[in-house]
């Protein structure tokens, strides 16, 4: 009897073995809008980068990496990923039109950010270099209209690329600041609703353009500090003056948590109501500033290549829940965890900001795979013509390099071709380092620490279509992205 119960469990433990290792299969619809699931529309290149607004100047001048990360992009996507100047540094700066500084502060600390600072027309004019779209952040905290009006009108005519103007950053930490605009007054979501209201006709007539301020731009969840309560309180002269909505989302937690699959889900669905929100009044909603934790990272996390899986799965998740863009931010240089590059080391979440940009690059159209209560994912993209393009498989089963890593089938249907080719997001494990030594690869190749070209020879996987079906196996903690054409 007791042999028996024995075999019985192990005939369990194998049956659930066997399960777990059961494959993952998505049917792929060959076509746009077919096949039941939801689509979201992609515009021009979705992942782009937030630049703290002090340290604008020291990336672009001072860090070589930045030229070439952006540049790296475009020639990936064909379009010039888009940038936003801002953060809180924008809410200590004052516009002085006779400066010829870039940024004028002082500091004890060069990884220091300044308690104020100035900037001149350069600052604008070398933003309005860039070949990329630019959003702007300007100083709503002072309670300034006049400096910050004289600093968006030489904004708006030295900058050809500006897309947006930000009034104010994360304006629920105004009154804990001790900003100028919270004196004597509750600083509550009315409150700010109505500052923002009356500084986007202020400034938007000013510069007269419509549809030039990106309005929200939160860090506090929804719906307390949101969009629809903000847009509730717009008349039709606030709302001309309105262009793109934004929130800020910086997710934190252990590594674990932050590249599981289910975990990315739920975080930005979280915001449906939000985007829904602006959406329904015909306005794009953005990410204006997000990254893996708040405060330029946590150390232990933000700079592992398992921050680089969340970078990836973030993105695309985020693209398909309608973000239309996503800005990751780069904080002070020299003191920046979860920064994609730096003056000497790589970040290891560049890796999987790219694989994000190659899976978007000329779609017209994003789709889920999966349900979002696993930890595997699956999208599928589309071309302007309604042709499945891309696929992009992920495995979110953590690996931190203890004990046997796992690997996990994944099976797609419903394909034209007769076989596809696939490029290969993985590294060693999730604590993975570039600036210890271990960097990921995508498709075989890394980014050079210091100036970001890429390195070694790129590989692709060619896997046989039979039947319209083609199965793949990716190890715990890896990603494929597979070209269905």
């Amino acid at each position: 009897m007791g042999s028996l119960s024995t075999l019985a469990v192990a005939c369990a433990v194998l049956c659930q073995a066997l399960l777990s290792l059961a494959s993952v299969t998505y049917a792929v619809p060959k076509t746009y809008n077919t096949g039941g699931f939801a689509y979201a529309p992609v515009s021009g290149a979705p992942v782009g980068i937030s630049f703290e607004f002090f340290a604008f100047p020291k990336y672009f001048n001072s860090v070589p990496a930045t030229s070439q990360c952006l540049a790296n992009w475009h020639s990936i996507s064909g379009t010039w990923p888009p940038i936003r100047i801002g953060g809180t540094t924008q809410d200590r700066a004052t516009y002085d039109a006779s400066s010829a500084d870039y940024v004028d502060y002082t500091v004890a600390s060069s990884t220091d950010a300044p308690s104020a600072l100035t900037f001149g027309p350069s600052f604008m004019s070398l933003a309005g270099g860039y070949s990329g779209s630019v959003v702007l952040g300007l100083n709503r905290g002072y309670n300034n209209v006049t400096n910050t009006i004289a600093a968006a009108q030489t904004a708006v005519k030295n900058m050809g690329n500006l897309i947006a103007i930000e009034l104010g950053n994360e304006p629920e930490y105004f009154a804990s600041a001790g900003q100028a605009i919270t004196s004597g007054i509750s600083w509550t979501p009315a409150a700010d609703a109505a500052s923002q209201d009356n500084w986007d006709i202020w400034v938007g007539s000013a510069v007269a353009k419509k549809a030039i301020i990106q309005a929200g731009v939160w860090l506090s969840s929804p719906s307390t500090w949101g969009n629809a309560e903000l847009i509730a309180t717009e008349n039709t002269t606030a709302q001309q003056y309105v262009g793109t909505y934004c929130h800020h989302n910086y997710p934190g937690g252990t590594i674990q948590s932050l590249m599981t699959h289910s975990t990315i889900a739920s975080n930005v669905n979280g915001y449906k109501s939000d985007i829904a929100a602006a959406l329904a009044v015909g306005k794009p909603y953005v990410f204006g500033e997000t990254n893996s934790a708040t405060g330029g990272g946590a150390s232990g996390v933000s700079p592992t290549y398992g921050a680089a899986l969340w970078t990836m799965d973030y993105s695309l998740r985020a693209v398909a829940n309608n973000v239309s863009r996503l800005y990751f931010h780069h904080g002070t240089v020299g003191a920046c965890q979860y920064c994609f590059w730096g003056v000497y080391d790589m970040g290891a979440p560049y890796y999987g900001a790219t694989v994000a940009t190659a899976a978007l690059a000329g779609a017209s159209h994003i789709a889920v795979l999966d349900d979002g209560t696993t930890n595997y994912g699956g999208y599928v993209t589309y071309d302007a013509s309604g042709n499945a393009l891309r696929a992009l498989l992920y495995n979110s089963d953590y690996f931190d390099g203890t004990g046997t890593r796992s690997s996990q089938t994944f099976t797609l249907t419903g394909l034209a071709a007769t076989s596809v080719k696939a490029k290969r997001l993985t590294a060693a494990n999730v604590l993975s380092r570039v600036d210890q030594g271990s960097p990921p690869t995508w498709g075989g190749q890394t980014y050079t620490n210091g100036n970001c070209v890429v390195s070694g020879t790129e590989t692709f996987e060619t896997t046989t279509v039979t039947s319209g079906a083609a199965t793949f196996t990716l190890q715990a903690s890896e990603a494929l992205l597979v070209n269905l054409q």
